[in-house]
């Protein structure tokens, strides 16, 4: 199904959305920024790329486990009382992760500290795609409403970093991990308080939940497998930038590419959601996924050159977007009624798991042989996962009506 830009402005205006949308937008806009700003803090601090890495990489799986949680939590009590307790308790803990980076803690306990932050941080994105459910009918509103989602959640994904590392060249650099913060808790409680929030229901799920919740079956296991694949990529990429730049004597050349990025992925996005190719939604993700890792690889055939660097960053990030796109298409169609919020808090999940290894692996890569083997680390995990989601593209086909007018036409 094709959308329309009168599609996009009547979803964000449809009454009750306003409020909502704002402050999601402020809540959203760290979750990415937050452990990329704690990554370039703790480089500036400690001097290595490999600590930074596992610190940041403790933040992200604490944010991947938190999301399922407190999807499962929202499903059945309702979004607002979640994001309130996790808004305090979040920056609790970000306030406790700030005092042991500065008072040079042992890396254990610093490691623990951002996983316990991660894991509390208020799951805007699954609280804010559910709501969009409620608000907007099925049909081409609600795709163009989670066209939007999945576009401005992207931006915040690459917007986010770049911000982070405009911000660390400030003379503290725990600036941007003390914003990110301040974003996070007041958009999640602005957001949680607005009477369309407050008014969401808890869900009856539609089957008797097992201990694996809206994982266990196959059709979300390969959802989860494409926001994995694509976090592996993102990861690797996001360390990768930053460590090129620095080797190339610009610095700063990290967040502003980062953030070109996302002005690629946005206007490729909006584009895609016009004529998205493949048009079914099995066919799709498997070739948007291998695509994105073939276009890291050619970053990493680059890196030697900035301006040929940058031509080739550009390229990749037109896929971005259609894919984040497809994730949540993807959840729509294999999510058990019932249980979406968790179920999109699983591709989060996903997202920020691969995230974190991809960080994690690319650090210890650019420590042993250089900035542009990040690339390469990405480039090789997408292809791979895109591999497998072709071997996998049956899972998420579906065969009612309601799929073939989310993925095929």
């Amino acid at each position: 199904m094709s959308v329309s830009l009168a599609d996009y402005r009547s979803a964000l205006t449809v009454p009750g959305a306003t409020l909502p949308v704002a402050f999601s937008a402020l809540g959203r806009l760290p979750i990415a920024m937050y452990s990329f700003a704690t990554l370039l803090y703790v480089q500036r601090v400690e001097g290595s790329f490999a600590v930074a890495g596992a610190v940041s990489a403790g933040s992200l799986v604490g944010v991947a486990i938190g999301s399922v949680a407190q999807g499962r939590l929202m499903d059945r009590r309702g979004p607002s009382g979640v994001l309130l307790v996790g808004a305090v308790l979040f920056t609790l803990g970000a306030v406790g992760l700030v005092a042991a980076i500065e008072t040079g803690s042992p890396l254990p306990l610093i490691v623990g500290i951002a996983l316990f932050s991660g894991l509390v941080m208020p799951a805007m994105p699954a609280a804010t795609r559910a709501l969009w459910e409620r608000l907007v009918p099925a049909g081409p509103q609600r795709e163009a409403a989670l066209g939007y989602e999945a576009i401005s959640l992207e931006v915040f994904f690459i917007l986010g970093p770049g911000l982070a590392a405009l911000l660390a060249s400030t003379p503290w650099p725990g600036t941007g991990t003390a914003v990110a913060v301040v974003a996070t808790a007041v958009g999640a409680v602005g957001f949680a308080l607005t009477a369309a929030v407050r008014a969401t229901p808890p869900r009856r799920p539609a089957v008797r939940r097992t201990f694996l919740g809206a994982i266990g079956t196959p059709g979300m296991r390969t959802a989860a497998l494409t926001g994995l694949g694509f976090g592996l990529v993102v990861g690797a990429v996001e360390l990768g930038v930053p460590a090129v730049a620095t080797q190339h004597g610009e610095p700063w050349l990290g967040g502003a590419l980062l953030s070109a990025w996302s002005v690629t992925s946005v206007l490729v996005g909006v584009l895609y959601g016009m004529r998205p190719w493949p048009r079914a939604l099995h066919l799709r993700m498997p070739v948007l996924v291998a695509g994105f890792g073939l276009l890291v690889l050619l970053m990493w055939a680059a890196a030697s050159s900035l301006p040929m660097l940058i031509v080739a960053m550009l390229l990749a990030g037109g896929l971005i977007t259609p894919q984040t796109t497809g994730q949540s298409l993807v959840v729509d169609v294999v999510a058990e009624p019932g249980t979406q919020t968790e179920a999109f808090g699983w591709v989060v999940t996903a997202i920020t798991v691969g995230g974190a290894m991809g960080q994690s692996v690319a650090g210890a890569v650019v420590e042993a042989w250089g900035s542009a083997g990040a690339f390469a680390v990405g480039g090789f995990a997408g292809v791979v996962v895109g591999i497998v989601l072709w071997l996998r593209r049956r899972t998420i086909e579906g065969s009612s009506s309601e799929v073939v007018q989310l993925g095929a036409h």
